[in-house]
């Protein structure tokens, strides 16, 4: 039987700039994570698969996978704070997501 982990933050980081979204769920892995402390974090506003022509969407809050792999919100269309994200879009990622608005 698997365990459920909950842990609470008392601070959540919103990239969105408007309330107007469409997210999927995404397998997040420890690849794109940062650490953090003791913990691996793939933060709100990593550019996913990569930030070039590759890119699918933008990952909608932080995801904690120190513990393995988690389910995650990928922004498939939407606006984006760019003052916000941890890494600005390279215009391969931009124009390789046209239903995302970086403002």
């Amino acid at each position: 039987m698997s365990k459920i982990r909950v842990t609470n933050y008392s601070n959540t980081k919103e990239i969105l700039k408007y309330d107007h979204y469409v997210a999927e769920a995404i397998l997040l892995t420890q690849d794109n994570a940062t650490t953090v402390g003791q913990k691996k974090i793939v933060k709100a506003g990593t550019i996913l698969p990569a930030n070039d022509t590759t890119a699918k969407g933008v990952v909608l809050y932080d995801v904690d996978v120190t513990n393995g792999d988690e389910t995650g919100a990928l922004v498939v269309h939407g606006f984006i704070d760019k003052s916000k994200i941890p890494t600005q879009p390279e215009e391969a990622a931009i124009t390789a997501l046209p239903m995302i608005k970086f403002i």
